[in-house]
């Protein structure tokens, strides 16, 4: 039975600051997300240590360099899920404001002192951290922004809107990513060198710091702290998710869950190891290095170093992959917005979910596959910016439809926990999998970005049928009203 829906309320300053929160903490969740594949190379060459002739041991292609990337990719994932799963937990049993705070203070100091990492051992340490608190915090914010806002339809833009603040969280680690590359050397020295990959890491630090001077003016979801009072709010259990009236939804969720991130993290998050081997970055590769010689010459000095012709031109590789990467989370950010959109107009669930997925399903394994076969021609980065765009428009837009679906398919007492478990073991460990299956089968010695297009394609087309066929069995929701029994 639909019951009437509430009048939506007027946001008054409290409303606002936590929209504000919640709007900081899914940007940073995206931000750190993306932060790896932009760092990963360089700083598995800096802490990796160095051999003959001042060189990096871990470089791509290596044994050594793949198994120390995909424990980066994966580990902090399996971690984050199973400690997100947790915080779940916690967010029902104690709390949306107070799992919340905690969950982007605890990635905010993580990021940080990621950045001060010695050896790969402490890196690995530090963004498991980082993983755990983003895990956690999109599943407090998630719920205490549905169950603040009871009226469906407003409950459906704030949801959308905030949650598109993820995607400008993509734009702006590329951006920072960018200006540490570019500005390192005027950034104080960290372990006596200026590396941008630890710039981008610590910037991660930015969201705790508006958290800390606005937190004791967040109050508590109204609805939890209700049922809290009042002696209503029943212990959230695991065991109830696979009960018989939400074991489809609980199973179903997870599984499509993993196939949009799958999509993600098998192809889209591999374009920073792609564009290096574009022709065109390649030839503006060796311009650089040949300018390096040249104003060397005109100046009567000496030739740079073999060393140093080789950080010139990974620095452009990089500003390139930034830029590919910007283009990719501007497309998410249209996509998050459509979304955002789309659901207030639009009632069936399967239904929204299918506008994004079964386009994506069908166009990011062909992209990635004619990037496989373009890497051995003349590659364009303008092309590729504008396929990473929409690549961007129609993955990134149903990571968004998760917050907007799974706070109605779950009571109040178990929202957290059923939440987690799509987002945690569905999205951050199967769906982060896929991963590990491109490292796996794409590593070459030496690194081969073609090989790398072609099981991206592979991979992420896997993942992709699979949630593309399951979205049949995806449940609809009840009533477009929260449910609030206990």
């Amino acid at each position: 039975m639909n019951l009437p829906a509430p009048e939506p309320k007027r946001l008054g300053t409290v409303e606002w600051l936590i929209c504000i929160i919640a709007t900081i903490g899914f940007a940073f969740d995206i931000y750190e997300l993306l932060m790896l594949p932009l760092i990963v190379k360089p700083a598995l060459a800096s802490l990796g240590g160095v051999g003959a002739g001042g060189l990096p041991l871990l470089i791509p292609g290596s044994p050594e360099y793949t198994q120390w990337a995909r424990m980066l990719f994966f580990v902090p994932a399996i971690l984050g899920g199973i400690f997100g799963l947790l915080g779940g937990w916690l967010t029902d049993r104690f709390g949306r404001r107070r799992i919340l705070t905690g969950s982007i203070l605890l990635y905010g100091f993580a990021a940080f002192a990621a950045g001060y990492s010695t050896n790969l051992t402490q890196l690995l340490f530090f963004r498991c951290l980082v993983f755990i608190g983003v895990c956690v915090e999109f599943v407090a914010a998630v719920a205490w922004l549905a169950e603040l806002f009871p009226n469906p339809k407003q409950r459906e833009r704030v949801l959308g809107f905030t949650q598109a603040a993820s995607s400008f969280g993509g734009l702006l680690v590329a951006v920072a990513n960018e200006l540490s590359v570019k500005f390192a050397i005027d950034l104080p020295a960290i372990h006596g060198v200026h590396e941008a990959w630890r710039y981008t890491l610590i910037s991660g630090l930015i969201p705790a710091i508006p958290l800390i001077l606005i937190r004791p003016f967040l109050p508590e979801s109204p609805v939890w702290q209700q049922k809290k009072n009042a002696g209503e709010l029943r212990r959230p259990s695991l065991a109830e998710l696979f009960s018989p009236e939400l074991r489809q939804a609980t199973l179903v969720s997870a599984v499509v869950f993993a196939a949009c991130y799958g999509m993600a993290f098998g192809a889209i998050q591999h374009l920073p190891q792609i564009v290096p081997g574009l022709a065109d970055v390649k030839a503006e590769a060796k311009a650089r290095q040949a300018l390096l010689v040249e104003q060397a010459l005109k100046a009567d000095k000496p030739a740079p170093a073999p060393k140093a012709l080789a950080a010139a031109g990974k620095r452009l590789e990089e500003e390139r992959a930034a830029e590919v990467q910007k283009w990719q989370e501007t497309g998410g950010l249209l996509g998050r917005l459509a979304l955002a959109v789309l659901a207030v107009q639009i009632v069936s669930r399967r239904a929204l979910l299918r506008i994004f997925f079964i386009p994506a399903f069908i166009y990011i394994p062909l992209f990635f596959w004619w990037l496989s076969n373009s890497l051995a021609g003349a590659g364009s980065v303008q092309t590729t910016k504008w396929g990473a765009a929409l690549a961007g428009f129609l993955v990134v837009a149903t990571f968004s439809f998760w917050g907007n679906y799974l706070p109605r398919i779950y009571p109040v007492h178990l929202r957290g926990t059923g939440e987690s478990f799509a987002a945690n073991i569905g999205g951050r460990i199967l769906g982060t999998s896929a991963a590990w299956f491109t490292l796996t089968f794409s590593a070459a010695t030496p690194p081969s970005p073609a090989r790398i297009a072609l099981t991206a394609a592979i991979v992420a087309g896997i993942f992709a049928a699979v949630g593309a066929i399951l979205t049949q069995w995806l449940p609809e929701p009840a009533s477009e009203v929260l449910s609030e029994k206990a």
